[in-house]
């Protein structure tokens, strides 16, 4: 099989078929980091660019989002046992107060299917958890979710929980969630800004190039 073909399932949102067609590749001898970034990658770079653009809307990612779940459930098993290390490894939450998933779920598949280690810590995380997951993961970008104004200010909280227990340079940290914006990210001392999942995943991609 050719890997578009997979692409083209995870970017219709076809789970069965992007089921059907992971086992197939590795069947055939394709090694799962290829499928990876040969395919799943791909896949969800054009989804974070019609949603980006307003080409497709919040449902229609969901479905890709599913099946690329489905795939990586797939190659995950694989991926852990082998010697090939991750792109990188983000902690990622919605902050304290905020109990919205479902942008922060797909921000996990987003940058699962980018190659990415997500230690997911839930939602209404309090500040230090995510200072003992920095301490515990010791991970390369930390992510934080937010979905109401009311809870933004969670995000500085904990900005200032990592420089206070002496983490902050250790690592780089993303926000993003419906009312946050690029002049916010920078007012409370954030290092990149996602403007959507599409976005989140390539901004840690940057990070992460910066840092290794």
């Amino acid at each position: 099989m050719e890997l578009h073909e997979l692409t083209d399932a995870v970017i219709r949102g076809d789970f069965p078929t992007a089921e059907t067609l992971t086992q197939t590749a590795l069947d055939t001898g394709t090694e799962p980091t290829a499928i990876v970034d040969g395919a799943l990658v791909v896949a969800m770079g054009v989804v974070g660019e019609r949603f980006g653009r307003g080409e497709i809307y919040v449902p229609e990612m969901l479905l890709s989002a599913r099946a690329m779940e489905h795939a990586l459930a797939i190659l995950e098993p694989l991926l852990a046992s082998s010697d090939v290390p991750a792109r990188g490894s983000v902690v990622l939450g919605t902050v304290k107060g905020d109990i919205h998933a479902i942008g922060k779920n797909i921000v996990g598949i987003m940058l699962k299917g980018s190659g990415f280690a997500v230690h997911d810590l839930g939602v209404d995380v309090p500040a230090e958890r995510f200072v003992q997951a920095v301490e515990e993961h010791r991970p390369d970008v930390v992510g934080m979710s937010a979905l109401l104004t009311t809870t933004m200010s969670g995000m500085g909280a904990v900005i200032d929980a990592l420089d206070g227990a002496g983490v902050r340079d250790r690592v780089k940290v993303m926000v993003g969630g419906a009312p946050v914006t690029e002049e916010f990210a920078r007012s409370i001392g954030a290092d990149a800004y996602g403007r959507d999942a599409g976005a989140a995943a390539a901004r840690a991609r940057e990070l992460t190039a910066a840092v290794t």
